[in-house]
């Protein structure tokens, strides 16, 4: 496992953080002051978006590599007549019992 990906994704993490922080701390400046909220800084916006992507590539390199899944892949070595015997579908304690008349337990 390599060190340098969880590294990227803690610095990723630590700048989405900091920007909602930022965010919080400009909407309680604009509250004091009482001033009209329009919209975030830009360079809120811009770190968020920035932290968003950092932090998009460090969890696909934590990850690490994607595998195929294909669908018929535990079907290849099984025949036709196989596919409908399911052994949890198998009932023996079922109410045709009671109604054998020669059947032994």
């Amino acid at each position: 496992m390599a060190v340098v990906p969880k590294i990227i994704l803690t610095i990723g993490f630590f700048s989405i953080f900091h920007a909602a922080l930022s965010a919080v701390q400009h909407r309680s400046y604009l509250r004091i002051n009482e001033l009209q909220f329009t919209r975030l800084p830009t360079d809120i916006i811009v770190q968020t978006l920035i932290s968003l992507v950092i932090i998009m590539y460090g969890v696909l390199n934590v990850a690490g590599d994607f595998k195929v899944i294909k669908a018929s892949a535990g079907l290849d070595n099984k025949s036709w007549e196989t596919f409908r015997n399911i052994t949890s579908f198998y009932t023996f304690s079922h109410r045709g019992r009671s109604i054998a008349v020669d059947y032994e337990s």
